[in-house]
């Protein structure tokens, strides 16, 4: 049996992934991404995992959000996956590149209408005086998008972080438990990996 240092990473994680989507797990697309703005305060908030592969991993988001202006701004990221009932976690780091308009118009399409509809409702990490502010939005964009096709609002778009670390840890008995970290120099570049202390 290979070694997990000795795979691929996007291999091993397509393979982590698929256990934890049949696990029992509720949101197992759950991740933490860590952004930092310009003067290096970081901010950590959940986003859900939309693809994955050897590109990277995607999440969609509103860019005039904090996390979207942050990205914009300084294209680096983290992401957590923390998997409990299997004992997992994984770690990536790296740059971040915008997804494609084709891209993004495919995932914008295959939404609920009304998670489209809310895309154009929430300004997104703005100060809102009362609940009624979103619910006068949402009212105000399902009239307008009443018949026909919901378009995506030109500030929606994806983000994929495009990893130069991968970290894979597994719980062991004792505290013992297994870090494995993947990393490369470039995107093309070979992956080199390392064991940890825990």
């Amino acid at each position: 049996m290979t070694r997990l240092e000795e795979r691929d990473p996007f291999e091993v994680f397509a393979e982590w992934f698929g256990e934890a989507q049949n696990c029992g797990i509720k949101e197992p697309t759950a991740v933490a991404v860590a952004t930092a703005d310009t003067d290096g305060q970081p901010s950590l908030r959940m986003v859900l995992l939309k693809s994955h592969g050897p590109d990277g991993f995607v999440f969609y988001t509103n860019y005039e959000s904090r996390k979207g202006r942050e990205i914009l701004a300084n294209p680096k990221a983290a992401m957590t996956f923390h998997w409990m009932p299997l004992g997992r976690q994984v770690r990536v780091q790296g740059r971040v590149e915008q997804v494609s308009a084709e891209e993004a118009d495919a995932y914008y399409a295959s939404r609920h209408r009304d998670s489209r509809i809310g895309a154009w409702a929430s300004q997104q990490s703005r100060p809102m005086a009362t609940r009624f502010d979103l619910e006068k939005n949402v009212a105000k964009y399902a009239a307008r998008y009443a018949v026909g096709e919901v378009p995506r609002p030109p500030y929606w778009s994806g983000f994929r972080i495009v990893p130069h670390l991968i970290e894979f840890w597994t719980e062991k008995p004792f505290r013992l438990h297994e870090r494995i970290v993947f990393t490369r120099v470039s995107d093309d570049a070979a992956w080199t990996t390392e064991r940890l202390f825990p």
